[in-house]
């Protein structure tokens, strides 16, 4: 079990962080090599890799722009160069601004969009000739508000719910390729990016959850690693809802 992604290569991109840190952490504890992909926060990145590389895993930060065709195809020959090869790539990488309706505007529209989905796009079509046929792996990221929205989350959501459509289109263009794309679709996860929602409504959240907590990162990271390994071989086009039962 521990060597699970051993000889595999994990990009991870918006790896440096939150749910996509916990992500590489766990790949690299089943002997995966990871890529992280990171756009702005680079400290964060190389401390990742150090974190990863103290219990002899192997983990490369590597920067990208996943909203510009040429970052993207700039990150994925970097992950060639430096490891090899790709197996399994994990799209986390998203902005998440929140407005009311009156306040939206183009450009929040498409710093979402470009960013949550036109990245996932990007990055697929520059990865997809590099994955192992059969065999290769593709996770990207939703949300639960995705199904269920709140107030000001309206741009958000409807990027969130264009990536479960791309998910179940893009594993009917895959699948012949013995390639699988699934997505999960976390609720509210507790990181530094949460901090503040946890502040103000995490009473509500824990109230409004079944299993009565916060999400932590390995809840999400576990599902991932479970999408990429060959015991979800005959699983393809899924969005997996991961919200402690609150939808």
């Amino acid at each position: 079990m521990v060597d699970r992604f051993q000889n595999k290569v994990i990009l991870i991109a918006g790896g440096s962080r939150g749910i996509g840190a916990a992500v590489a952490r766990r790949f690299a504890s089943l002997g995966g090599e990871v890529a992280i992909g990171y756009r702005t926060h680079r400290n964060a990145a190389d401390a990742l890799v150090s974190d990863i590389e103290a219990f002899g895993g192997v983990a490369k930060a590597l920067e990208g722009d996943i909203s510009r065709a040429n970052s993207v195809e700039t990150l994925v020959q970097n992950v060639i160069a430096h490891l090899g090869r790709i197996d399994v790539l994990v799209n986390c990488a998203a902005v998440a601004p929140y407005r009311p309706l009156g306040a939206i505007d183009e450009a929040l529209f498409r710093e979402i969009f470009d960013a949550n989905v036109l990245g996932t796009v990007l990055l697929t079509q520059a990865v997809v000739p590099h994955l192992p046929s059969p065999g290769g792996r593709i996770i990207n990221f939703s949300s639960r508000l995705a199904f269920s929205p709140i107030p000001t989350s309206s741009i958000y959501a409807a990027s969130k719910a264009a990536v479960i459509t791309l998910t179940q289109a893009f594993s009917k263009e895959l699948g012949p390729k013995g390639i699988t794309v699934n997505a999960v679709a976390p609720g509210v996860i507790e990181t530094d990016m949460t901090t503040s929602i946890i502040a103000e409504r995490g009473d509500a959240i824990r109230a409004a959850t079944p299993l009565g907590r916060i999400g932590q990162p390995d809840d999400i990271a576990g599902i991932v690693t479970f999408l990429a390994s060959p015991d979800a071989g005959w699983i393809t086009g899924r969005t997996i809802l991961a919200d402690g039962g609150m939808t």
